[in-house]
Protein backbone atom coordinates (compact mmCIF):
# COMPACT_ATOMS: atom_id res chain seq x y z
CA UNK A 1 0.00 0.00 0.00
CA UNK A 2 2.82 2.39 -1.33
CA UNK A 3 1.85 6.37 0.04
CA UNK A 4 3.26 9.67 -0.39
CA UNK A 5 2.40 11.23 2.62
CA UNK A 6 1.73 10.07 6.78
CA UNK A 7 -0.51 12.09 8.75
CA UNK A 8 -0.74 11.14 12.43
CA UNK A 9 -3.13 11.90 15.85
CA UNK A 10 -1.22 13.36 18.09
CA UNK A 11 -2.26 12.18 21.75
CA UNK A 12 -1.89 8.71 21.83
CA UNK A 13 -0.22 7.94 18.69
CA UNK A 14 3.01 10.43 18.42
CA UNK A 15 3.37 11.47 21.93
CA UNK A 16 2.35 9.61 25.42
CA UNK A 17 0.92 13.07 26.78
CA UNK A 18 -1.29 10.70 29.21
CA UNK A 19 0.99 11.95 32.35
CA UNK A 20 0.78 15.35 32.15
CA UNK A 21 -3.21 15.60 31.54
CA UNK A 22 -3.56 12.89 34.53
CA UNK A 23 -1.28 14.91 36.70
CA UNK A 24 -3.82 18.46 35.50
CA UNK A 25 -6.84 16.40 36.63
CA UNK A 26 -5.57 15.53 39.79
CA UNK A 27 -4.59 18.64 40.34
CA UNK A 28 -7.99 19.97 40.09
CA UNK A 29 -9.73 16.83 41.50
CA UNK A 30 -6.86 17.38 45.02
CA UNK A 31 -8.42 21.19 45.26
CA UNK A 32 -11.92 19.63 45.02
CA UNK A 33 -11.04 17.56 47.61
CA UNK A 34 -11.52 14.49 45.76
CA UNK A 35 -8.64 11.41 45.90
CA UNK A 36 -6.83 11.56 42.36
CA UNK A 37 -6.94 9.19 40.10
CA UNK A 38 -3.93 6.34 38.79
CA UNK A 39 -2.86 7.08 35.49
CA UNK A 40 -3.86 3.51 34.37
CA UNK A 41 -7.11 4.51 35.13
CA UNK A 42 -6.85 7.81 33.11
CA UNK A 43 -5.01 6.65 30.07
CA UNK A 44 -7.82 5.12 28.18
CA UNK A 45 -9.59 8.58 28.52
CA UNK A 46 -7.34 10.77 27.06
CA UNK A 47 -7.96 10.86 23.72
CA UNK A 48 -11.40 12.00 24.29
CA UNK A 49 -9.49 15.26 25.73
CA UNK A 50 -10.94 17.51 28.59
CA UNK A 51 -14.49 16.46 28.21
CA UNK A 52 -13.62 13.01 28.44
CA UNK A 53 -11.45 13.61 31.90
CA UNK A 54 -13.80 15.88 33.28
CA UNK A 55 -16.20 13.24 32.90
CA UNK A 56 -14.13 10.52 34.25
CA UNK A 57 -12.82 12.34 37.37
CA UNK A 58 -16.15 14.51 38.43
CA UNK A 59 -19.08 12.44 36.91
CA UNK A 60 -20.27 15.40 34.42
CA UNK A 61 -20.47 15.72 30.68
CA UNK A 62 -20.95 18.43 28.85
CA UNK A 63 -24.43 20.42 29.57
CA UNK A 64 -23.67 20.46 33.06
CA UNK A 65 -23.49 23.82 34.74
CA UNK A 66 -19.85 23.37 36.30
CA UNK A 67 -18.39 22.03 33.25
CA UNK A 68 -17.49 25.14 31.70
CA UNK A 69 -15.53 26.45 34.93
CA UNK A 70 -14.39 22.90 35.58
CA UNK A 71 -13.09 22.59 32.09
CA UNK A 72 -11.10 26.29 31.98
CA UNK A 73 -9.18 25.31 35.62
CA UNK A 74 -8.57 21.96 34.07
CA UNK A 75 -6.78 23.33 31.16
CA UNK A 76 -5.33 26.28 32.71
CA UNK A 77 -3.35 23.73 35.05
CA UNK A 78 -2.31 21.45 31.52
CA UNK A 79 -1.19 24.85 30.10
CA UNK A 80 1.25 25.36 32.77
CA UNK A 81 2.95 21.63 32.11
CA UNK A 82 2.11 20.57 29.44
CA UNK A 83 5.40 18.77 28.49
CA UNK A 84 7.06 17.70 31.94
CA UNK A 85 6.39 13.90 31.66
CA UNK A 86 4.73 13.67 27.87
CA UNK A 87 7.57 11.94 25.93
CA UNK A 88 7.40 10.02 22.18
CA UNK A 89 6.32 6.91 21.99
CA UNK A 90 9.09 4.62 22.03
CA UNK A 91 9.98 3.47 18.45
CA UNK A 92 8.42 6.72 17.05
CA UNK A 93 11.85 8.76 16.94
CA UNK A 94 13.24 6.20 14.51
CA UNK A 95 10.12 5.98 12.78
CA UNK A 96 10.08 9.86 11.76
CA UNK A 97 13.87 9.37 10.74
CA UNK A 98 13.04 6.71 8.15
CA UNK A 99 10.64 8.95 6.44
CA UNK A 100 12.49 11.81 6.42
CA UNK A 101 15.34 9.73 5.04
CA UNK A 102 12.55 7.72 2.27
CA UNK A 103 11.48 11.25 1.32
CA UNK A 104 7.86 10.37 2.33
CA UNK A 105 5.97 13.85 4.43
CA UNK A 106 4.09 13.59 7.26
CA UNK A 107 2.47 15.53 9.42
CA UNK A 108 0.35 15.84 12.67
CA UNK A 109 -3.93 16.28 13.12
CA UNK A 110 -5.06 16.39 16.29
CA UNK A 111 -8.30 17.44 17.79
CA UNK A 112 -5.89 19.42 20.54
CA UNK A 113 -6.46 23.13 20.20
CA UNK A 114 -3.60 25.02 18.67
CA UNK A 115 -2.59 27.19 22.21
CA UNK A 116 -1.36 23.69 23.88
CA UNK A 117 -0.56 22.05 20.20
CA UNK A 118 1.48 24.48 18.85
CA UNK A 119 3.92 24.50 22.22
CA UNK A 120 3.74 20.84 22.85
CA UNK A 121 4.67 20.09 19.40
CA UNK A 122 7.89 22.82 19.87
CA UNK A 123 9.26 21.40 22.65
CA UNK A 124 8.92 17.65 22.01
CA UNK A 125 11.00 18.83 18.56
CA UNK A 126 9.18 18.41 16.05
CA UNK A 127 7.58 21.55 14.41
CA UNK A 128 10.19 23.15 12.53
CA UNK A 129 9.92 18.95 11.08
CA UNK A 130 6.57 18.39 10.16
CA UNK A 131 5.08 19.16 6.84
CA UNK A 132 2.06 20.16 8.94
CA UNK A 133 0.30 20.84 11.78
CA UNK A 134 -3.50 21.02 12.48
CA UNK A 135 -5.18 21.88 15.41
CA UNK A 136 -9.21 20.94 16.33
CA UNK A 137 -9.26 24.79 16.15
CA UNK A 138 -7.61 25.06 12.70
CA UNK A 139 -10.26 23.66 10.53
CA UNK A 140 -13.48 24.86 9.83
CA UNK A 141 -14.77 21.28 12.11
CA UNK A 142 -12.94 18.27 14.07
CA UNK A 143 -12.63 15.22 13.48
CA UNK A 144 -14.43 12.97 12.93
CA UNK A 145 -15.25 15.22 10.40
CA UNK A 146 -12.77 14.85 7.03
CA UNK A 147 -11.99 18.32 7.39
CA UNK A 148 -8.86 18.66 9.48
CA UNK A 149 -7.15 15.74 7.38
CA UNK A 150 -8.35 17.31 3.90
CA UNK A 151 -6.34 20.57 4.98
CA UNK A 152 -3.61 18.63 6.19
CA UNK A 153 -3.81 17.21 2.85
CA UNK A 154 -4.04 20.56 1.04
CA UNK A 155 -1.05 22.35 2.89
CA UNK A 156 0.95 19.30 2.14
CA UNK A 157 0.09 19.31 -1.51
CA UNK A 158 -1.01 15.60 -1.60
CA UNK A 159 -4.00 13.93 -2.62
CA UNK A 160 -5.72 12.15 0.08
CA UNK A 161 -6.38 9.13 -1.68
CA UNK A 162 -2.11 8.96 -1.84
CA UNK A 163 -2.14 9.74 2.45
CA UNK A 164 -2.76 7.45 5.08
CA UNK A 165 -4.18 8.51 8.87
CA UNK A 166 -2.47 6.93 11.73
CA UNK A 167 -4.66 7.21 14.91
CA UNK A 168 -5.48 5.51 18.46
CA UNK A 169 -9.28 6.97 18.70
CA UNK A 170 -12.10 5.69 16.99
CA UNK A 171 -12.98 9.20 15.80
CA UNK A 172 -9.13 8.66 13.35
CA UNK A 173 -10.55 5.95 11.92
CA UNK A 174 -14.20 7.32 11.38
CA UNK A 175 -12.47 10.81 9.93
CA UNK A 176 -9.79 9.07 7.81
CA UNK A 177 -12.45 7.00 5.65
CA UNK A 178 -14.97 9.93 5.23
CA UNK A 179 -11.41 11.48 3.42
CA UNK A 180 -10.60 8.88 1.54
CA UNK A 181 -7.40 7.75 3.23
CA UNK A 182 -5.51 4.74 4.39
CA UNK A 183 -6.92 4.27 7.77
CA UNK A 184 -4.45 3.18 10.52
CA UNK A 185 -4.77 1.83 14.03
CA UNK A 186 -2.32 2.44 16.29
CA UNK A 187 -2.84 -0.06 18.80
CA UNK A 188 -0.11 0.62 20.97
CA UNK A 189 -2.16 4.14 21.91
CA UNK A 190 -5.03 4.63 23.89
CA UNK A 191 -7.88 3.23 21.82
CA UNK A 192 -10.77 5.72 22.88
CA UNK A 193 -14.34 4.51 21.36
CA UNK A 194 -17.36 2.99 22.29
CA UNK A 195 -16.45 -0.07 20.22
CA UNK A 196 -13.63 -2.18 20.46
CA UNK A 197 -10.95 -0.94 18.11
CA UNK A 198 -11.22 -4.33 15.32
CA UNK A 199 -14.67 -3.02 15.45
CA UNK A 200 -14.06 0.70 13.82
CA UNK A 201 -13.11 -0.94 10.08
CA UNK A 202 -9.38 0.47 9.66
CA UNK A 203 -7.55 -0.61 7.09
CA UNK A 204 -4.97 -1.60 8.98
CA UNK A 205 -3.44 -1.89 12.75
CA UNK A 206 -0.06 -1.73 14.12
CA UNK A 207 1.55 -2.98 17.22
CA UNK A 208 3.95 -0.76 17.28
CA UNK A 209 5.62 2.78 15.32
CA UNK A 210 7.94 0.74 12.94
CA UNK A 211 5.56 -1.47 11.49
CA UNK A 212 4.09 1.24 9.68
CA UNK A 213 6.78 1.20 7.26
CA UNK A 214 5.74 -2.57 6.28
CA UNK A 215 2.61 -1.25 5.58
CA UNK A 216 3.21 2.44 3.20
CA UNK A 217 6.83 1.20 2.46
Amino acid sequence: MPRSAVLFDLDGTLADTAPDLGAALNQLLEEEGQAALPLAQLRPHVSGGARALLQLGFGIAPGDPAQPALAERFLAHYARALCVATELFPGVPALLDRLDARGIKWGIVTNKAQRFTLPLVERLGLRSRAACVVSGDTAARPKPHPDPLLLACAQMQVDASRACYVGDDQRDIVAGRAAGMLTIVAAYGYLGGEEHYTAWQADAVIAEPNDLLRLIA
